[in-house]
């Protein structure tokens, strides 16, 4: 895995980055307007949007005194080729293992006459 795909999952871990970035799905938004909704400062608010800038999920642009964050999907693109590898295997029918199991180490029945 490559460092930017690290970079990538370690800000996607916080869930205050996450929803951060389901926000700016609907458009860009100001600082200012991301930071409203969240029980913290600007400043750590701040902190996250730099996170997600510096992993380029994010970019963020100043027009005249506000600054706004706009969101860049094309960013996810080589952590989701990494995950779909993982797409290869087939699901697992875990009622159908299940009874394959109980079937297997069941305790044989016994056939004394």
């Amino acid at each position: 895995m490559s460092d930017k795909v690290s970079i990538v999952f370690a800000a996607l871990a916080d869930p205050t980055r996450r929803t951060i970035l389901s926000m700016l799905l609907e458009d860009d938004m100001a600082v200012t307007d991301v930071a409203h909704p969240f029980q913290m400062s600007l400043a750590a608010i701040s902190k996250h949007l730099g996170i997600l800038a510096t992993a380029g999920l994010i970019t963020q642009e100043k027009r005249g005194r506000v600054k706004w964050c706009k969101l860049e999907p094309d960013a996810l693109r080589e952590a989701s080729i990494w995950m779909q590898g993982f797409g290869q295997f087939d699901r697992i029918d875990l009622d159908a293992f299940e009874r394959f199991l109980e079937t297997e180490l069941s305790p044989p029945a016994d056939h004394t006459p």
